[in-house]
């Protein structure tokens, strides 16, 4: 049977599925000067940014991109993290990120990520966060799309035989010990 490139593109998807790895783990990041404080280290700052970076590149996989927000009017926030610093970074550094999603819902994301040295993997930083999708007109949440939702719960059966990180659900404080201050 002869096949013609018309019948191959009937039968080809829209959009290939995407693939997840598990965890997801960014592209090498380099450090730049500026970011480097008075202490000659990382300023706290800039592990947002680079924790935003691969935010984008691991969520971009899932159809949350920059066309997400111009073409389909919906984006997705931001609205509560919570970081822990373990090691300095210094310029000559350079980083990966990972990305675990932990749960999602209708609206929600909710994911841990570590800043790992890239060559030698020791963490850096580790943050947790709550993300909720929104309708970019109305500035409210609003739910994700169905293709999205398809694409998150992909991503979360991929996730799903990974640990739970330690630092899931807990608060900042100071832990009081018998004699004073921990």
């Amino acid at each position: 049977m002869l096949i013609n490139e018309s019948t191959l593109e009937d039968e080809r998807p829209e959009q290939p599925p995407a693939l997840f790895f598990a965890p997801f783990v960014s592209s090498r990041m380099g450090l730049r000067s500026d970011w480097i404080d008075y202490n000659g280290h990382l300023n706290m700052a800039y592990y947002h940014v680079l924790f935003d970076q691969a935010v984008d590149e691991a969520f971009g996989l899932c159809g949350l991109g920059p066309a997400y927000a111009q073409e389909r009017g919906h984006s997705f926030f931001l609205v509560e993290s919570r970081i822990r610093y373990r090691r300095e970074l210094t310029l000559a550094d350079r980083v990966r990120v990972t990305l675990q999603l932990i749960d999602f819902d209708d609206k929600r994301l909710h994911y841990v990520m570590e800043i790992r040295h890239a060559e030698d993997g020791w963490l850096a930083a580790a943050c947790e966060n709550l993300s909720i999708n929104v309708d970019m007109a109305t500035r409210r949440a609003a739910p994700f799309p169905a293709d999205i939702l398809v694409n998150l719960a992909m991503l979360k059966a991929s996730h799903a035989d990974l640990a739970r990180p330690d630092m899931l659900g807990e608060g900042v404080t100071m832990v009081r010990r018998s004699g004073g201050v921990n």
